[in-house]
């Protein structure tokens, strides 16, 4: 175990999200939501290469093919990693892009992808979370969140954790396979003591929770079972976005930041906001899904 936090890719973001990785690859595909670009850097974090585009992006699924499905603007379209052509796929119903964007988005084991919604000026119950099912059709599962956020299933698959930012809460959902509904939300791990705000979210082989904390310095780990902080690793940059393992191993922990709204003087303390970070906490994580649309 070495809680050693170094620079992964020297790639700076405005806003870096949504770090997946590709294990057939080996890379690690994230996105820049203000700078409107998805990145795709190789596994030593040497090479990146960047696609435009029309649109804040919020997420990039992996697609069987090889190319990534994008939570993009108000909706869905896809991306294809040969030209970088972008085809739109859907509209989310209820979303105004020019009001609020998708954000962050993961793959349930179903292969349906679970994408939600913020408004731009972050006003409560502004954002919805939606089901992206096969064949296209997108369906609203959760209205009146406010930024929709981190997303994680447990092992079995029965059970959904969820993070809505300003709540500071981690919830968990009963989840129906069949249909991918939701059942009663229940507080998991109230975090409103800690520094920082849970954002973007993973889940580990032994079942526990990794959550960047915005505005936090840090990344924590939150047991699966009952909620408890378990671990917290400091990180030299404030607003710790996303989480995502990776590596042939899956044991490295890469973290995406943002540099968006910090003042000169902040930038000059954390010269690397905005780039992703990777650290080794000593589990594994699980392997990333591909979205089945």
């Amino acid at each position: 175990m070495s809680t050693s936090v170094e620079v992964f890719s020297e790639v700076v973001a405005e806003l870096g999200e949504g770090p997946v990785w590709d294990v057939r690859e080996q890379r690690l595909v994230w996105v820049d939501i203000d700078g409107q670009l998805v990145h795709v850097t190789s596994a030593d974090g040497r090479s990146t290469r960047s696609y435009a585009t029309p649109a804040p992006v919020g997420a990039a699924g992996l697609q069987r093919d090889g190319g990534l499905l994008l939570a993009l603007g108000g909706g869905f379209a896809r991306l294809s990693l040969e030209d970088g052509t972008i085809v739109p796929l859907a509209d989310a119903p209820g979303t105004d892009p020019q009001i609020a964007r998708m954000n962050d988005a993961e793959v349930d084991p179903a292969g349906r992808w679970f994408a939600g919604t913020k408004a731009y000026d972050s006003r409560e119950g502004g954002g919805i979370l939606y089901r992206l099912d096969h064949g296209g059709r997108v369906t609203p599962v959760l209205e009146g969140v406010t930024i929709s956020n981190g997303l994680a299933w447990s092992a079995d698959g029965g059970t959904l954790y969820y993070v809505d930012t300003p709540t500071r809460t981690i919830a968990r959902f009963p989840f129906e396979m069949a249909g991918g509904t939701l059942g009663e939300r229940v507080v998991h791990a109230d975090t409103s003591a800690l520094t920082g705000s849970p954002d973007g979210m993973t889940i580990d082989a032994d079942g526990n929770l990794w959550v960047a904390f915005w505005g936090g310095w840090c990344v924590r780990c939150f047991s699966g079972a009952d909620g408890a902080l378990l671990e917290e690793i400091p990180m030299p940059v404030e607003q710790c976005s996303s989480v995502a393992f990776g590596g042939r191993d899956l044991r490295r922990l890469h973290v995406t930041s943002a540099r968006t709204g910090l003042s000169e003087e902040q930038l000059r303390e954390q010269p690397d906001a905005g780039r992703v970070h990777v650290v080794e906490p000593g589990v594994t994580g699980v392997a990333t899904r591909t979205v089945s649309v």
